[in-house]
């Protein structure tokens, strides 16, 4: 069997738009790559949650699938509360996931579904379509028969080809989404595992929530997958996801950069207060003029912690009430 190669072509406008993305993750990286910033790539993550199943049709808010992550009681339809709790678990898994395995891509899905499809994990033994958010077929996927065939053949592709991760991920999502390999939740699955590649070549991309793009521009992007679909190749859709990366990293390179001067801010006032020697939260607070003992916690108290410029008496024991704070 020849090895496959999926149709596409590399354009001169895809090239600029990698060189463009490529040039605003260089501005990121000097901003500490969200390191000291846990509570945005948190944020960004249920961003990227919520959103990737807001596009199946999920109908939980971005409050409520946080509340969800956080094991609060939620009123909602109990799959679509499933399906955030086992998003949540699939994308804290990303770091161990091999995104150029095969057998790792179905361990993913089967998190994914658990509990949603019977044979979640498992190649589909049944014929399936592509439908658009009115809920119309765009796609009839190639047979069940295929499918191992398929997939077999894409990821050798995607192990072998040197072409440049951005092209080379929005290729593998296409051919994903036209294989359809799975019975059910091939597209959140599809997403996922182009966040996957691309994080294998930038970590970053661990925390950048395009998924986020892609429901903000949702009709576009089964538009992509369509005029890909009709025209033979997926230039269209490669495009279409260069475009949506472009635009994630760029609102992230901003966010990061007004969260950290926001975050220095409030670090800057409590370092003007804390003392070499032990302090409590209410001292603390008394000097910094504030009430809310959640707002100092949160805004005050553990950016501080975090950038491991403050230190805790008892550091095993966080929420001792007799834990008091000091300048390290």
């Amino acid at each position: 069997m020849d090895k496959y190669i999926p149709p596409y072509d590399i354009t001169e406008e895809m090239l600029e738009l990698a060189s463009e993305i490529t040039e605003n993750l260089g501005r990121l990286s000097n901003i500490n790559d969200l390191e000291r910033l846990p509570r945005l790539r948190r944020v960004n993550r249920i961003k990227s949650i919520q959103s990737s199943l807001a596009i199946e049709n999920n109908t939980l808010s971005l409050e409520q699938v946080t509340d969800v992550i956080d094991g609060k009681h939620v009123l909602g339809p109990k799959s679509d509360i499933v399906a955030v709790k086992n998003a949540f678990d699939v994308y804290k898994k990303l770091p161990e996931f091999d995104p150029f395995s095969l057998d790792d891509l179905k361990k993913a899905h089967g998190i994914m579904m658990n509990g949603l499809l019977l044979d979640a994990g498992e190649l589909r033994s049944s014929s399936v379509g592509v439908f658009n958010e009115q809920g119309k077929v765009i796609h009839v996927a190639p047979p069940q028969e295929m499918v191992p065939d398929l997939m077999i053949q894409l990821f050798d592709w995607l192990k072998n080809s040197k072409v440049h991760m951005l092209i080379r991920s929005s290729v593998f999502h296409y051919e994903f989404e036209f294989i359809h390999p799975f019975g059910d939740g091939n597209g959140r699955t599809g997403r996922l595992w182009q966040t996957a590649l691309l994080a294998s070549w930038k970590p970053i991309f661990e925390w950048v929530p395009i998924e986020s793009i892609i429901k903000d521009n949702q009709e576009e992007y089964y538009k992509a997958i369509g005029l890909s679909t009709s025209e033979g190749k997926s230039n269209k859709f490669i495009l279409f996801m260069l475009g949506v990366i472009k635009k994630a990293v760029e609102e992230i390179v901003k966010d990061t950069h007004n969260h950290q001067i926001h975050v220095s801010n409030q670090i800057k006032a409590l370092m003007s207060v804390i003392e070499t020697y032990p302090m409590s939260a209410l001292e603390l607070m008394g000097k910094l003029g504030l009430k809310s003992r959640l707002t100092f916690r949160k805004n005050y108290l553990q950016p501080a912690l975090e950038a491991g410029l403050i230190a805790m008496t008892d550091p095993n024991n966080p929420t001792n009430r007799n834990q008091r704070y000091y300048k390290i």
